[in-house]
């Protein structure tokens, strides 16, 4: 998916900028979503997080890129299971509701072997299967719960991206 050379590099940064004290522990963990039990299972996760208390768990600008031969709901379903209850997910993604610039975009994706699966609202709340979403539920990132910096002529079209909040009960 990218230049072999710069996972490294990036991996290099991301510690060296990610040491911390033991009250704001930070760590990166070098892990692919499809593969929950990695995830899950990593040392570091553990040494960061407990996991018998609330977290937050973010899927930011990623589930556009799991198609759904990989199952991005028993994905998220398997990574909030091992969740406390009162955690939430907050996630992100690409709008597929046959914006045709959108459709161009993950084309070209596709052409350079890059797997892009744009999803519908319907389909992005669907993500959210079994959790409790928060007001407003999936809306267009800059229309959920927006505030006064949010420029006036941004559009949808504009923003092309849902958002969502959900709580684990």
């Amino acid at each position: 998916m990218c230049n072999q050379g710069v996972v490294p590099l990036v991996l290099a940064h991301a510690r060296a900028l990610l040491t911390s004290s033991p009250p704001g522990r930070t760590t990166y963990l070098d892990a692919d979503l499809r593969d929950p039990a990695a995830i899950l299972d990593a040392a570091e996760l553990h040494d960061t997080l407990d996991l018998t208390r609330p977290v937050a768990l973010f899927l930011i600008a990623i589930l556009h890129f799991v198609p759904d031969d990989a199952d991005p709901r028993g994905l998220i379903a398997r990574l909030v299971d091992a969740l406390a209850p009162g955690s939430y997910l907050a996630l992100t993604h690409g709008i597929g509701d046959g914006d045709p610039v959108l459709d161009a975009a993950a084309d070209s994706y596709r052409k350079r072997a890059i797997t892009a699966r744009l999803r519908s609202r319907a389909e992005v709340e669907s993500l959210f299967v079994g959790l409790e979403l928060v007001d407003p539920g999936v809306q267009f990132v800059h229309r959920w719960r927006p505030d006064a910096d949010v420029p006036a002529g941004l559009t949808d079209a504009a923003v092309n991206i849902y958002g969502g909040l959900a709580r684990k009960v």
